[in-house]
Order: structure tokens, then sequence, then C-alpha cells
């Protein structure tokens, strides 16, 4: 599989990258370490040491931010340059070095660069909701393993009309399968809207709103930023008045490719204009709403993507041709995009190779 590479995946959650310890990933393919600094700064580097390959996050870290290789002592610091060679007369190797890769804290994300460019901070997707929102109005910062390419995961995020069938009752219901659907695009960002008007409200937004299963108009407004990040405006309203009057979420997902067929994904959704019930009714809310919404990913989303990863891996099935339905607007379009986006970044290191 073809990734972009010059741009900004998601890692960890920050809150996962604790001082003194070690946390492993594959991105895009790659083994990688990383460890916070001792100024709370974020360290990754690949996990495979320069001499006999062990793997560098079963080793351990010392003071002045040295991981030491389990196997056989070496010492690296945090952009991957062998410090310390404990045997013979202590000669460091030129050789003695591993990639270290770019990486930052920002909306409470850790954020890694996998590209040879310099890394650009201001690239980084505008999640700031995730910065100031109280943590009572804040579901778990939660993450999972899907055993699924990434690129099926976000067709199924850019097509809401999946929540009717697959989340019914909590994301969605028969009222909420007729929609007007919009797609919107400006550079490569993606907006898909889904409106329905005069519906029953799903059993997460019913929690929030009026608890009563009084008829809304509800809207879910999924906005996607290359390559795997969304940003889900989505809450119900009385029938015929404005979203002010209403109340909803904004789900954030970060879809990080592992390898061609798995997927690392990070999740947490913020109450928007939030209805109180008192303390206790509260915090329940707040505790359903990381519940219902793991059960939702985990149980559902996950279970039948992986199962079409599947099927498309299956050579006796056939699916060279899928039918496309109004509904596929957002996926199509957003297929487009990452092509276009991935043409564009060939294309440049060709002419810098030949440069």
């Amino acid at each position: 599989m073809t990734y972009l590479r010059n741009t900004w995946y998601v890692a960890a959650w920050g809150e996962q990258i604790r001082a003194g310890e070690l946390v492993t990933r594959r991105i895009l393919g790659e083994p990688i370490v990383m460890f916070r600094t001792e100024d709370g700064g974020i360290a990754a580097m690949a996990d495979v040491c320069a001499h006999r390959f062990a793997p560098l996050h079963a080793g351990k870290l010392l003071p002045g931010d040295r991981l030491q290789c389990p196997y056989h002592g070496l010492q690296y610091g945090p952009d991957g340059i062998c410090v310390h060679n404990p045997h013979g007369q202590g000669r460091i190797p030129a050789s003695a070095r591993v990639r270290s890769y770019p990486a930052l804290e920002k909306h409470t994300l850790v954020w890694i660069w996998m590209g040879e460019d310099a890394p650009d901070p201001s690239r980084i997707p505008d999640f700031s909701v995730l910065d100031t929102a109280s943590p009572q109005l804040t579901s778990k910062r939660d993450w999972l393993r899907m055993d699924v390419d990434y690129l099926l995961i976000t067709e199924n995020l850019l097509d809401l009309s999946h929540v009717s069938f697959l989340h019914e009752g909590i994301l969605g219901n028969e009222d909420t399968v007729p929609a007007a659907i919009s797609v919107e695009e400006r550079g490569a960002t993606l907006w898909v809207s889904r409106v329905m008007s005069n519906v029953r409200p799903p059993g997460l937004f019913d929690l929030m709103f009026k608890r009563d299963g009084g008829r809304v108009d509800h809207w879910a407004t999924m906005r996607w930023d290359s390559p795997g990040c969304f940003l889900n405006d989505a809450g119900v309203t009385p029938v015929n008045r404005p979203r002010e009057e209403g109340t909803g979420i904004l789900g954030t997902h970060f879809l990080t490719p592992e390898t061609a067929e798995t997927t690392l994904y990070h999740f947490a959704a913020v109450r928007q204009n939030p209805v109180s019930w008192g303390e206790a009714i509260d915090t329940d809310i707040r505790a359903q709403m990381s519940e219902l919404r793991r059960h939702a990913f985990e149980d559902q989303d996950k279970v039948i993507i992986e199962a079409q990863q599947r099927a498309l891996l299956d050579p006796a099935a056939r699916t060279d041709r899928p039918v496309l339905l109004e509904i596929d607007a957002g996926p199509v379009r957003f297929r487009r995009i990452l092509e276009r986006m991935l043409a564009q970044e060939a294309a440049m290191r060709i002419a810098s190779a030949t440069a």
C-alpha cells in the first residue's frame, strides 16, 4: 500500500505516554518506540537497535533521556543517535543510529511525522475542542485496533447512512434513513452532511436532550482532514427550531494505518450545548457516552468492516465492481482527493530525486 508520508498521524493520546515508560506502535508498517523526555516533550524513534536489531521498547529509560537497548546495553538519545557503547574501548560507529521521527503533543494527542520533508506543525488539523472542553462533558479518550485497511474505516465514517441499521437504537433508527445529503470540498478537507427532519431521536441523543422520545430535527456533519482525521458535528433540536436550541456532540476520530490491513483508531467525544440534568445524571450521561460509542465502534463497526475486509481479500468473491449509491458521494470524493494527494507527493519525490 502507498501512504501519504509528509503529513501528521496520531500515534497515541498524550495521557498514554507517561514519564519513565516506553510505548511501542507500528505506523505505516514501521516499528516505533516513543517516550516522554525529561522536559515533557515526545521522542520517537525506530524500535530496532542498530547493532543486533533487538526491540528497543524492551529496554529501559535512563537519566538524560537515554534509551538503553535490552540486549547489549547501547544507549540512544532522543534523536536516535547512539551516545554510549559500554563494550571494549567504547568506540561508537557512525552507523550506530536509528531513525528518529518528529513528534509533538497537540490537542491532547501525540502526532508523528512520517515523511522526509521538514515537518510543519501548522498542518495539524484543528481539534482544539479537545483542549478546552470540561472533563465532565468529555468522553473517555479511547482507542482500539481494527484488523482492516484504514481506507474502509474512512468510507464508513463518511457514509453515516449506516448508523440507521448497524447502530440502530444508539446512533440511528428507521426514521433517520431518509436524509438530505450534501458534500463540500475545500482543498484537502471534506464535509459530508446529513439532515433528517421530524424524526424520533436516536438513543444517545435522546439521552442527552429531553429524554422523552419526542420528535426532533437531527443533523450530522462529518469533517475529514487528510489522511485520517474526523470531526463529527451531530445533534438534535426541536422540530423547525435552530440548532442552538438543541444539543449534541462533537465526535473526534483518528485513523492511523498500522499496516496495509490493520488500523489504530483513537476516538473521543465532547458534548456541545449540553443540557444539564444534575451532577448524578450528567455523570451517568458521560459514562454512557463513552460506553455506547465504544460498543458501536468495537462490537458493531469493527465486526462488519473486518468482514468486509475479508471479502475483499477473498479471491472467490466478486468485489471488482461495487454498486454505487447516492449515499456513496462522500467516500467517492474522499478517494479522489487522496489519489490526487498521493500523485502530487509522488511527483514531488521524483522531482527531488532528479534535481
